[in-house]
């Protein structure tokens, strides 16, 4: 039987460290299935989805993450998923599509926006932001969310009410079939 697990860890960047995290899960006879890393601000992330047969990997990962932590000063967390991954595309009665929004850089873009797809039962796959220089040098905000959208959901409802966030904040955004 497949055991699955979630592995998130955080600490200050530097070379070695992807290195380092998928020796664990090689060495503990996993496969690295999914991950994302990036570097934000000063520090790396990743959030890794592995797998293996051997009905010890938690334990094995937990004991490897903690000398990863001692030696590196990463902060990790390992969850196990009893039931397995989910399935990469919507079920039958959802839709994949794009939300992206740009504007000034200001606070509460993300929350309003995804305030909208929360209250229309709409679920957020990904979603990716970053601040870039602007026109004159302001910063300028962009956000990319790739969504699930259920069936039962009056799309041009989510799109009046994601128009209505948009006027509201003073930010384009634009709705769109995946």
């Amino acid at each position: 039987m497949k055991r699955w697990f979630v592995l998130s860890a955080i600490g200050r960047d530097r070379p070695g460290l992807v290195a380092e995290l998928s020796q664990l899960i090689f060495d503990c006879d996993a496969n690295l299935e999914d991950s994302r890393m990036t570097i934000l601000g000063t520090d790396f992330a990743v959030i890794l989805l592995g797998s293996s047969q051997n009905s010890d990997v938690a334990d094995r990962v937990a004991v490897g993450a903690k000398r990863l932590e001692r030696e590196h000063g990463l902060t990790i967390v390992i969850r196990s998923l009893e039931a397995g991954p989910r399935s990469a595309t919507p079920s039958g009665d959802a839709a994949l599509c794009r939300v992206t929004a740009a504007g000034e850089d200001k606070a509460g873009i993300v929350a309003g926006v995804c305030r909208v797809l929360a209250e229309r039962g709409v679920n957020i796959v990904e979603l990716t932001t970053r601040s870039r220089p602007g026109p004159g040098g302001s910063p300028h905000y962009e956000m990319d969310i790739t969504v699930e959208v259920p069936a039962r959901c009056n799309v041009a409802d989510l799109q009046a009410a994601l128009e209505a966030e948009a006027d509201r904040l003073v930010i384009d955004v634009a709705f769109t079939s995946a």
